[in-house]
C-alpha cells in the first residue's frame, strides 16, 4: 500500500469517529490493518487537506494527550462535550470510541477496509 492509499484509509476511518468521542493513533492504525503504523497515522492527519474536513481533533495519543502545539484541539473537543482530566488528557475510559461491531473472522465490519 502506498502512502496516499494509507492516508485515504486513515481519513475514512477518522471521519467515522462520532461527535464527542476520540480515538488514538494506535487504534486508527489497528483499524486500518496496519497496527504498527501509528506514527504514519499522525503524519497522514498532519497533512490532511483542509477541504476534506477530517475531524483530526478527535485523535489523541495512547495516554489521551492532545497534539503538541495545536492549541485549537482542546477547544474543538470541548465544543463536542469532551472534557479533559486535570492532567490535560482526555479520559479514554469515558470518551474512547468503541468502533465495534467487529466481525471476528474478517476484522472490522467496514466496507472501506
Amino acid at each position: 500500500m502506498n502512502k496516499k492509499e494509507f492516508a485515504n484509509k486513515v481519513y475514512d476511518i477518522v471521519k467515522d469517529i462520532p461527535l464527542g468521542k476520540v480515538a488514538t493513533y494506535g487504534l486508527i492504525a489497528f483499524i486500518s490493518g496496519y497496527p504498527q503504523c501509528s506514527r504514519m497515522v499522525g503524519q497522514a492527519l498532519h497533512h490532511a487537506p483542509d477541504v476534506l474536513n477530517i475531524p483530526c481533533h478527535r485523535v489523541v495519543n495512547y495516554h489521551g494527550r492532545l497534539a503538541p502545539g495545536w492549541t485549537d484541539q482542546k477547544r474543538l473537543l470541548a465544543n463536542e462535550g469532551v472534557c479533559l482530566k486535570e492532567n490535560g488528557c482526555v479520559d479514554l475510559k469515558k470518551y474512547l470510541w468503541d468502533f465495534a461491531p467487529l466481525d471476528p473472522f474478517h476484522g472490522p465490519n467496514r466496507s472501506s477496509l
